[in-house]
């Protein structure tokens, strides 16, 4: 059964900003792995941290809770199959509130234009 759903969109120009600002934005957001995969992509890494970004605004909106302060946005790690096919990887409290909340699957689509990236987030229980 569908417990939520999120989207988000978001302007690249908006993420370079605060990616390519020092202390803080990037570390506070992205995990070490995904602040690597997203440097790795050359002219592309801007798309790439945004449609990360617009991942986990989409996961937020998806289980309708405000976890800015309370919890580590880096627990909420988006990393790719060999396909590309982004999914979620997720560690910590934020682990462990989905398994309390009984939260099985979740299911995730990235796609970016040049001057936008967007995201949905759907999550099923058992």
């Amino acid at each position: 059964m569908i417990k939520g759903i999120g989207t988000d969109i978001i302007e690249i120009e908006r993420v370079k900003q605060k990616v390519d600002k020092p202390l803080g934005f990037k570390e506070k957001v992205f995990s070490a792995h995904e602040i690597e995969i997203c440097e790795a992509k050359g002219a592309l890494k801007y798309q790439s941290y945004a449609g990360r970004f617009a991942a986990k605004e989409a996961f937020l909106k998806a289980v309708a809770v405000s976890w800015i302060d309370e919890y580590d946005l880096t627990e909420i790690e988006i990393v790719n199959e060999e396909s590309g096919k982004p999914y979620f990887k997720f560690r910590g409290a934020i682990e462990r509130w989905l398994q309390e909340q009984k939260i099985k699957y979740t299911h995730l689509t990235i796609s970016h234009s040049k001057e936008f990236a967007t995201a949905t987030v759907i999550l099923e229980n058992e």
